[in-house]
């Protein structure tokens, strides 16, 4: 085996510091792994094997090297990862900007003027506020090296739409910003039997495989969702409307809770109508413009000192109302080895013990009790067997549950008379 083989990273300077580079294609692993992450892997691999003859063996060995921070050892670090800010000392927002002559922010009209050397450009406030420390490459080719071994989690399968076309509310995101977001939001609504998502205009692009992947399982939903470019086409068909909100908003509708919501919206669909729910952006939610296209406002109770949901979050609650006001749900899976279970006590393949069987019970540990000289005094027996059978028949036990408890009786009598005989 040839030394490129063996080795198909090595250390070159980039911007000043020592970085690991893959031999062949001249890339950083951050920048290797930042293409990698989001295309399915095997386009990835024929992108790669076009390009610089990187076979799927020579990939999984750089992959091994970044996610298991073997740069930490030849003290080399990539730009734009986390492990560079560390080894820099930028521990602090403060410390970042003061370690460069400039910031510059979206279009370059707006600068933040630091101390150091050099310009770095972000698309944004939020894109700098998230990117600044630097993405943690390490656990990216982690997912990516999991990607290639082991394809994608789940991704075989499939499922199958839970209702009809319109018996369920549409799912309305607008402008979605991270793709993991919808992947979870696809989740939670394949939790509680919703079907319909439309994606209005999200940030990074439709379709999305790190949605896919966030989805775990989902897959149907994400397969089957519509991006559209605009509110206005997305709600088209829809007769009714709800906007979920956290904020109060100066507008003359119905607010209603998630429980009052999905009642209104299963009336509708009952009657031939079709309803939506429609959900904001990750950081700044929906704004007064959008809400007031809806027909009603939900609030989902929440502390008043801490309100923001989580997109997915909010979007199980208003799954999980929609589940409970119908008959369709059950109590946790359901497969070929599991039946669909009720609220309640479960016995499994027990059942209750009968009153014969606790009777037995009871005469048994009541003449053991008897040969010990338990009841003291005499008189008091009758209260004292009251409130012993009182306290088991209250534990609800089961047929075997009562064979059990009589055999610790015998073996615990037999012990006593075993001792009894010897003294």
């Amino acid at each position: 085996m040839s030394d490129d083989q063996q080795m198909p990273i090595e250390i070159r300077d980039v911007d000043g510091h020592r970085a690991p580079v893959a031999r062949r294609t001249g890339e950083t692993l951050a920048d290797l792994v930042h293409a990698a992450h989001e295309p399915p892997i095997d386009d990835t691999l024929a992108r790669y094997a076009a390009k610089a003859s990187i076979d799927r063996s020579g990939f999984d060995r750089i992959l091994v090297y970044c996610a298991e921070r073997q740069c930490i050892e030849e003290r080399a670090t990539c730009p734009g990862c986390r492990r560079r800010s560390q080894a820099m000392g930028l521990a602090t927002i403060e410390d970042f900007i003061a370690a460069h002559s400039a910031i510059s922010i979206g279009d370059q009209e707006l600068r933040i003027l630091g101390r150091g050397d050099g310009v770095v450009c972000f698309d944004s406030f939020e894109d700098f506020y998230r990117r600044w420390a630097g993405e943690e490459y390490w656990f990216w080719a982690r997912r990516v090296l999991r990607k290639l071994r082991h394809g994608i989690r789940r991704a075989h399968i499939q499922g199958e739409p839970f209702a009809g076309e319109g018996e369920t509310p549409s799912v309305i995101l607008v402008e979605p910003q991270l793709a993991d977001n919808i992947g979870m939001v696809a989740r939670a609504m394949a939790n509680f039997g919703l079907d319909d998502l439309r994606l209005v205009a999200p940030r990074d692009g439709w379709p999305n495989e790190r949605a896919r992947i966030a989805a775990s399982g989902a897959n149907y939903i994400i397969d089957d969702s519509q991006c559209y470019p605009s509110l206005s086409e997305a709600m088209g068909d829809l007769n009714w409307m709800c906007a979920t909100t956290a904020r109060q908003r100066d507008l003359r509708k119905p607010v209603l809770t998630p429980e009052q919501a999905v009642e209104e919206m299963a009336r509708r669909i009952g009657e031939g109508q079709r309803c939506g729910v429609l959900f904001g952006r990750e950081a700044s939610g929906l704004t007064t413009p959008e809400v007031a296209e809806a027909d009603a406002l939900v609030m989902i109770p929440v502390n008043s000192k801490f309100a923001s949901l989580n997109l997915a979050q909010s979007v199980l609650i208003l799954g999980y109302s929609w589940i409970l006001n119908g008959d369709g749900g059950s109590l946790g899976r359901v497969t070929t080895y599991e039946r669909p279970i009720q609220a309640g006590f479960q016995y499994g393949k027990d059942t209750p013990a009968n009153k014969a069987e606790l009777e037995g019970l009871f005469e048994q540990l009541e003449a053991e009790l008897d040969a010990a000289k338990f009841f003291r005094p005499l008189e008091r027996r009758a209260i004292t067997v009251r409130a012993i059978r009182t306290m088991f028949q209250r534990m609800n036990a089961t047929s075997h549950e009562v064979r059990t408890l009589r055999g610790v009786i015998g073996a615990l009598a037999k012990k006593r008379k075993n001792r009894d005989s010897d003294v």
